[in-house]
């Protein structure tokens, strides 16, 4: 099976940054949504969401993190808030603003930039979400930054991969970690994919939660491995942000990808409340 591209080169955009160039890509016409994907995804890990977003009516825009994708590796900072600062930099370019669907590490990344910018971010899904730091076990933190060494992150993340789509995969599962390994494996990115995974602290997200005033909805699979229990981390992050929470069967860290039907009907509900008529 090929490995899924990102997206045809003719259709992929490119934002500046002072660092660097973030890719993106723009479908359809409507209210906006802008897709962010966790670390070491690419924009593609949306690739079922995407399409029935646009079918329903909506502008969609998809972007990879910085140092993910097709985005550059120059960047020198990784973490919440910079992709945050990312978020709102490409609503200020797409000149209206947007619910934003952030994956992992981009959920606390939207909680800040919907907390320093509300007049950009007109809701929030945050799905699988890193809002908070997550308790360790002792040594945990100085392993994971061992298996993230630049030198073999490409093999770690490829083996490690499937834990985190635990439940159900995506049909093409092996051709998309495919296409995420080759990425990693490219001159420079297992590099930011390092510094992304050491650098990140998701405090300045707790710390910022208070703050959000938005309408929110909390997607999180059942099975989601990053957390010892997924469904009352989804409730705590409902309560703080007075959200409405869907737990999505048989799915891990993506359910957007691995139970793709479930999630988008979750996604377009509360799209319709938030667009009423669109």
């Amino acid at each position: 099976m090929t490995a899924p591209q990102h997206t045809s080169p003719s259709t992929t955009r490119f934002l500046r940054r002072a660092e660097g160039r973030l890719a993106y890509d723009v479908q359809g016409s409507g209210p906006l949504v802008l897709l962010v994907p966790g670390m070491a995804e690419l924009r593609s890990s949306y690739r079922f969401l995407a399409p029935a977003l646009v079918a329903a009516g909506y502008t969609v825009v998809t972007t990879d993190l910085r140092g993910h994708g097709d985005s550059d590796t120059t960047f020198t900072s990784y973490g919440d808030p910079e992709t945050a600062s990312d978020i709102s930099a490409l609503i200020t370019e797409l000149g209206r603003p947007a619910v934003v669907v952030g994956n992992s590490l981009a959920a606390g990344a939207g909680v800040i930039a919907a907390a320093d910018h509300p007049e950009q971010i007109a809701g929030l899904v945050l799905v699988g979400p890193f809002v908070r730091n997550p308790t360790l076990p002792p040594g945990m933190r100085s392993l994971f930054h061992v298996m993230t060494s630049p030198l073999w992150v490409a093999t770690v993340w490829k083996a490690y991969m499937p834990s985190l789509y635990a439940g159900a995969k995506p049909a093409d599962f092996a051709a998309y970690r495919a296409a995420v390994v080759d990425r990693l494996r490219q001159p420079g990115y297992g590099r930011a994919f390092s510094r992304t995974a050491r650098q990140t602290d998701h405090a300045s997200a707790e710390a910022r939660l208070a703050e959000v005033d938005t309408p929110v909805l909390v997607v999180m699979g059942d099975r989601d491995p990053d957390f010892k229990d997924p469904a009352a981390e989804a409730a705590w992050i409902g309560e703080a942000l007075r959200g409405e929470v869907v737990m999505v069967p048989d799915a891990g860290h993506y359910p957007h990808a691995q139970q793709p039907e479930p999630t988008t009907r979750a996604v377009l509900g509360f799209l319709a409340t938030v667009h009423p008529g669109a």
